[in-house]
């Protein structure tokens, strides 16, 4: 039995990477490996493992910033003690300097956020940018094997760390092919009815946080107003998710006259349910490693505009090239983009199909397989 310790935030289903880290923990543990996971929070069905030690990490001021020193002293620790013993340690990005592997799911020195929700937020966001800047280049540089997400955060590491390119390895995430999945139309209509939402009123889907700019929501919203104002538009924008910014847009689409055509529905649990009922899902993100919530709604069959520049456009065949966004500060162009996705909406549904089976082949438990492959 080999011993393996995973270090990073949290190991439960939500987000992005704390999803892949759940996989990676979840599969080791049925794999019998003695696992050991140095978190602030651990999902209990990874606890129910006899074989799975969860070493607490407090979450100062409920901050992962403040937290971040903590993290990465016990991380640091117990890999020692792990690694004299001729166990492995796999950290996530700055999270915890450790010469062995290295998983990273975000590159800091590739994109600067912008914060635009008073100034106090903008004085950490540019002291904690720093800190993760500086712990992320270290980190990086003593790693043996570093596994990255997409071609593009390979090349981030190459041409803004110069990491040396024999270290890198992509593994792209997978996906549980049975919670994400298209919809059958009898599926389709009991969800929509059990969401409130008319059976062909055409559903645009936006998930993303609205803590800073990343994710290009101004654009959408500026690319809304615009469709608004055609009388042959009459599609609904549901927003997913919370952060600094929501009120401000809450506040912005009543100012606009279109809070009756955008619906913030701020967390919810039932993401898949919600593709499953949905028409499309568009993310004009800025700097986006990979794409998680893109995957997850092309493995439910939806047509899904993204950033071109995003790690998961890489994944986009030949045929459905329209959909990647060039420009994610171009409003114009993603109204244009979405009145032809509109246009042509079954055509682009039928070509999505393919591409959404290919990516429920590769389940989580492929992906964990490869990352422990590379590591070897």
């Amino acid at each position: 039995m080999k011993s393996y310790l995973l270090v990073t935030g949290d190991f439960v289903k939500t987000g992005g990477m704390d999803r892949a880290n759940f996989a990676l923990a979840d599969y080791l543990a049925r794999q019998g490996q003695q696992l050991h996971l140095v978190a602030h929070r651990v999902a209990n069905e990874l606890l129910a493992f006899p074989n799975v030690k969860f070493h607490h990490v407090p979450k100062v001021a409920n901050s992962y910033l403040f937290s971040s020193p903590l993290l990465k002293w016990i991380g640091r620790f117990q890999a020692q003690h792990l690694a004299a013993n001729g166990g492995r340690v796999l950290v996530n990005g700055g999270n915890c300097q450790w010469g062995d592997a290295n998983w990273v799911h975000y590159v800091h020195a590739a994109y600067r956020p912008n914060h635009q929700a008073g100034l106090l937020r903008q004085c950490k966001g540019s002291v904690s940018r720093q800190m993760f800047l500086d712990a992320e280049r270290k980190a990086f540089q003593s790693a043996r094997v570093i596994i990255v997400n997409s071609d593009s955060t390979k090349r981030d590491l190459i041409e803004k760390l110069e990491i040396p390119e024999h270290k890198l390895h992509v593994v792209y995430y997978g996906i549980d092919p049975q919670v994400f999945h298209p919809a059958t139309q009898q599926e389709r209509t009991v969800l929509r009815q059990k969401l409130g939402w008319a059976t062909e009123k055409p559903i645009v889907v936006f998930i993303g946080a609205l803590g800073d700019r990343r994710k290009g929501f101004d654009t959408l919203f500026a690319a809304w107003q615009q469709l608004c104002t055609s009388s042959d538009w009459d599609a609904d924008l549901v927003v997913i998710g919370v952060g600094a910014e929501l009120k401000l847009w809450q506040q912005r689409a009543v100012v606009a006259g279109i809070n009756t055509r955008i619906h913030f529905l701020g967390f919810r649990s039932d993401v898949p349910n919600l593709l499953r009922a949905a028409d499309c899902l568009v993310a004009p993100t800025r700097y986006e490693a990979y794409g998680l919530g893109v995957h997850e709604a092309l493995c439910c069959g939806l047509p899904s505009l993204v950033s071109a520049r995003a790690g998961v456009a890489e994944r986009y065949p030949p045929q459905l090239q329209d959909l990647l966004i060039s420009d994610p500060e171009d409003a114009a162009e993603l109204a244009e983009r979405l009145q032809k996705w509109w246009r042509n909406k079954h055509h682009y549904t039928n070509l999505v199909s393919s591409l959404s089976q290919e990516l429920r082949d590769y389940t989580w438990d492929t992906m964990a397989s490869n990352i422990l492959n590379k590591i070897e």
